[in-house]
Parts: structure tokens; sequence; C-alpha cells
């Protein structure tokens, strides 16, 4: 048996086992690598901190875009979900995405059963405390109990561990989440020169289910037939193959077991005069947390008080899995003292009597400003060093995982001598996110929107196969046969459009005029032209077709927009030898280093102006370049 001091020098070193770091180090034992994953704790490898659910509003088109780039979050969802739906679905196609209710414990059980099987990944339990650099690249970690561990990449996905400080009430303690130490690779990561920044996030009670009266809450039950994220989930695995905490997977019977319940209740004046009579005994409200919150999924205090006008707020009551009678309030995060906890929840239809099993509570932790990144994710002060997930001001298993996919991909690549796998704005909601935090920052935590997306009609939920399978098989994150699948999909799509616009139906108007009507959907055609292709496929087709002049817009703007992302800059250029620039130019350009024309115009403050003199210098530049 090896011990640590022995182990030899590996490709990668996955330092986190979160959402980011499991797709870290998958990511890089596909592309042929030999992976060490490093954790405080192996027992808690892929925990669900926060609500154990997976997708949601742009999150399902991430979690989409992972799956298609070979990543395991949507397979994981699907073999251990207990409620799946497809939210708005009554809305436009481009915002519609599936979420999920996992079974917390089977979510983590699976996934660590994954990674002990990967060939090529270590399992390392340790915490890691300091770098081992050598003229600014990194070659190494040490960890608490004085090991070193070699490498030739590192990825960093230190989640909310980074000086990690809990809050209930006044009463605070240190550590990631509710029962872990935190991390303490902040004073590392400040010697080596980064700038360290302070965010906030925070969870809600979870109660007893048979203590909740849900007679006076509304129940919310999940889709039939259900929205499955991984396209290639339903048959691929049988009953055998998959250890017993996957659900769902059964190759012979499909998804047999009856999806669970969530429920919905509200809160009312009584809980609201709760809040505000103790506003005083929250630590945000009281000073002690310094950390800025996330806007789009603020505390019940913050709502409260930022929503005055409102008398009511919605809640969801929802299981944590099949073997737990543990149910997770969403919509109730809160780091009131415990007994307030207790006054609010029992102000509150339907859990008047209800028992709190864990509190909710706060947790503020250190983070690097993602401008220190390049769009790989390896950073630019220290070589051969990525980062991951939350120390980029990310929110979100989601986010967290896409980095970690891209930042281990990067990694052996880089090894490789092979060039990043960088997605463009136009490719992904992933390129999306990545572009806006290595350009532009950001000073809050970060979650994706379909709002972010300039091109969302382009990037669906449904079609993530298609527009990723063969940049993910290019470089060898999944196998030919997935990117074969992809490309017949996307062939059947432009046969069946083509067959839409050359036949008739009795009234003598072709099929893609008829669908175009208002009022008129496939479903409603005869049973000889709905059965020629899958419902699922259906409507992607009739999207395809009844959206063609929005979509063809669309990819006119993002064939511009790539013409501007080929116009690179060079790594060298100096910023303060274009004299022409306004200073306040110079230096935004010189903090984030724009790799193409495309990144410069994005970065805020940067006018057209700027970048019209920019484009002249690169030009001249150039002509320079070929005279010598």
């Amino acid at each position: 048996m090896l011990t640590p001091s022995s182990i030899p020098p590996f490709d990668v070193l996955v330092i986190g086992a979160g959402h980011a770091g499991i797709e870290a180090a998958l990511a890089a034992c596909r592309l042929g690598g030999r992976v060490g994953l490093l954790t405080h704790n192996l027992d808690t490898i892929g925990q669900m901190s926060c609500n154990p659910a997976i997708g949601g509003l742009a999150k399902g088109h991430i979690v989409r875009e992972i799956d298609a780039l070979g990543g395991e979050m949507g397979i994981n969802t699907d073999a251990t979900a207990i409620q799946f739906r497809m939210l708005n679905a009554n809305k436009g196609p481009s915002v519609r995405a599936p979420r999920a209710q996992c079974d917390k414990l089977a979510y983590r059980n699976r996934m660590k059963w994954v990674l002990e099987r990967c060939e090529g990944l270590q399992l390392l339990q340790g915490d890691a405390t300091d770098f081992i650099c050598e003229e600014q690249r990194v070659i190494g970690v040490r960890s608490s109990w004085g090991q070193e561990f070699r490498a030739q990449r590192i990825v960093l996905c230190a989640g909310t561990f980074m000086k990690g400080l809990l809050h209930i009430g006044h009463t605070n303690l240190p550590g990631g989440r509710l029962g872990c130490s935190g991390s303490q690779l902040s004073e590392a990561l400040a010697g080596l020169g980064f700038p360290i920044e302070r965010f906030k996030t925070g969870t809600s009670p979870r109660l007893k289910g048979s203590s909740i009266d849900f007679s006076v809450c509304e129940l919310q039950p999940g889709d039939t037939p259900p929205p499955l994220f991984s396209f290639i989930s339903e048959g691929m695995l049988s009953r055998q193959s998959e250890p017993a905490c996957s659900l769902n997977f059964f190759a012979d019977s499909g998804f047999d077991l009856e999806q669970l319940p969530c429920a919905i209740t509200y809160t009312n004046e009584r809980t609201h005069e709760i809040i505000r009579e103790n506003l005083h005994q929250s630590p945000l409200y009281g000073g002690v947390i310094e950390g800025t919150g996330p806007r789009y999924c603020p505390s019940i205090e913050d709502k409260v008080v930022r929503f005055a006008e409102k008398l009511r707020h919605q809640l969801f009551l929802e299981p944590e899995g099949r073997s737990t009678d543990e149910y997770y309030i969403n919509g109730l995060s809160t780091s009131l003292p415990y007994e307030v906890q207790c006054d609010i929840v029992h102000s509150i239809a339907g859990l008047e009597k209800a028992e709190i099993i864990r509190p909710g509570y706060a947790v503020e932790y250190d983070f690097v400003p993602p401008t220190e990144l390049q769009a790989s994710l390896e950073t630019k002060r220290i070589k051969g060093l990525y980062f991951a997930g939350q120390i980029n001001g990310t929110s979100g298993y989601e986010e967290a995982a896409a980095q970690g996919l891209l930042a281990g991909a990067n990694a052996m690549l880089s090894i490789k001598g092979e060039p990043p796998l960088v997605l463009g704005r136009e490719e992904a909601y992933i390129g999306v996110m990545i572009d806006d935090l290595v350009t532009k920052g950001t000073d809050e935590p970060y979650r994706m929107f379909t709002s972010r997306a300039e091109m969302r009609l382009l990037l669906r939920q449904d079609n993530a196969d298609m527009r990723l399978s063969a940049r993910a098989a290019e470089i060898g994150l999944i196998d030919a046969q997935r990117a074969a699948a992809a490309q017949e999909k996307a062939e059947a799509i432009a046969e069946a459009i083509a067959y839409c616009r050359r036949t008739r139906l009795a009234g003598g108007v072709t099929i893609d005029l008829w669908l175009r009507r208002p009022g008129n959907e496939w479903c409603e055609l005869d049973a000889e032209h709905r059965e020629r292709w899958s419902a699922e496929l259906w409507e992607q087709i009739a999207t395809d077709i009844v959206f063609a002049g929005h979509i063809e817009r669309m990819r006119t703007q993002a064939d511009r927009m790539l013409r501007q992302e080929e116009k690179r800059i060079p790594d060298d250029l100096d910023y303060d030898a274009i004299p022409a620039l306004k200073t306040e130019a110079r230096q935004r350009l010189g903090k984030v280093r724009p790799q193409t024309l495309g990144q410069a115009g994005r970065i805020p403050g940067i006018t057209p102006a700027d970048i019209a003199l920019l484009l002249v210098w690169l030009k001249r530049r150039t002509r320079e370049e070929q005279r010598i």
C-alpha cells in the first residue's frame, strides 16, 4: 500500500470533492490523466449542503450542457431523483428548464461510487493548507498532516470552506457548512498575491415531515413522464450494474418508483411581524456578517425588509429523500436565533406543530475575484493553478459543476499541449457564465439566469447535445457513439422540418405554415403525421419551425459575435503604449487582459470608441510584424 509521501506525482490534483471537484476529477480522468482528489472527508463527497435539488431556471440548461460534455451531474440526478418537473412548461421554449428534487443521501453515495470506480482516479482524505510553487508555477500542495502531494496541474474547488464562518443569531463558529471545519487556504492564496474578498450565503431550517400538517398545504406532484437531465439516461444502466442507492435506473421497466410530492405554503403577517421584531438579532442586520449575499436567493429577513408591501411569501416543503423524514423549507433561508426560527416556523400554516431538526444558518466565506482567471479558468498569477466553483464568486451546485468540468478538462489539455476548451457565449450557458466571470467579475454571488444569454433561443435545454457533443468528442470527453447519436438527432430534426415544409394537410396548407398559426399545436394533427417522430423530438421540430425567423436572426448575430471573438489580442500587448486610449480604459484592459476583441468590448467601462482605437492599433501592429 502506498503512503501519501510515496505516491507518484499526479497529472492533476483536485482539491475539494463538492460538485466542482467531482466534475473536475472525472473530466481529467476521461482525458487520460492520473488524477488525485483530495478532500477533508470522503464521506461527504457530493454533499448537498443546501436544498437537495438540481436544475431550475437556466441551471437546468447548464446541467444538460454538463451532460452533453460528458459530465456526471445529469446522470446522477436521474438515478437518484425523487421528483421531476419541467419549469415554465407553458412559456416560451428558451426559458423552459428541468428541475429535480434528489434523495440527498442517495445522490452523495452514488457519486462516491462513481468516483471509486473511475480508472486513473485516486481518492485522498486530508486538508490542504499550502501550495508548493516554483517560479510562479504550482507543483503541489501540503496537508495539515505534513504530507506533500505533487502534481503538474492543480484545480482548487474550495466551496464555502475558505475561512468559512457559520452564523446562527449572534453565535458563530468556523466551518464551511454545519458540522464541517473550514479551510486554511485563504492565507496561502493571499501569500501568492491573490486578492481575497468575502461573500455569504444561507440555508433554511429542516423539519420532521411527520410533524407537518400537509392537509392545509397545496400538494405539488412531479411531471409524468419525468423530464430527464441526461441525454443517455433511459435504458443505460441495469439493476445489477447500479448500487443500491440508485433509485430510478431500471433498464427493463424504466422509472417504476413513484415520485414524491412537494407542498406549498405561505408566510403571513404574523410571520413578518416576528421577523421585524427580531431583526436586531440577525447577524446580517446587526453588522456581524461582512460578506455580500445572493440578491436572487435572499434570506427571509431580506424579503420582509426589501418587499415590505408583500403580505406573504411562497414556501416549498421539499422532501430530502426516501429514507428520511426530513423536509427542506425552500424560501425560508435565515440566520436568526434558533428560538426565533421556531416562532417563525410555527406561525406558518401547516407548520404550527412542526419540529425543527436542523436550524437554518448563514455561512460567510472567502473568494477570489474571477477577473484573476483566464477563460480556461487557469489563474493569471500562478501557472498550472485552476479555480472552479464558489471560490470564483458563484452560487449554486450547477454553476460549480460546470466550472469544475472545464477546469479539469483544461488542466489535462494543457499537459497534453492542446488548446483549452473555451465555450463561446453563442455556444453555451457555460460559455456565458465563464465569460461574465472572467471579463466583468462579480460583486455578489453569481447565479445564472436565462436573461444573461443573448442567444437564449439558440441555447435551449433540449438541444445541448447537438450544440456541444461534437466539441466534447473532439477532445475526448465523450465517445464517438454519443457524438454520432447527437448528429443523428440533428439530421432527424432537419429531415422533419424539410418534410413539414413540403407536406400539405387536407386544407392545402403545408405543415410548417399550419404550425405557425396561433392556437395550432402538433398534438392536434392526425395520427399518421404525429407518429412519424417521437413527441420529444417533435417539440424541438415545432420550436425550430415556429421560431424560425427569430432563430435565423440570432444565428446572424452569433456569427457577428464570433467574428469579433476570432480577432485575438496578443498576451503581451502593452496598453500603456496606445496613447489615444483613456487612462481608465488602459487600466481596465490591463487588469482583465482580454484574449479577444469581443471580450474586450464586454469589459465594464470599455466603450465602442476604445474598441475602435484598439482595432486600429492591432492592425498597425500586424502590418509592422509582416514588414519584419
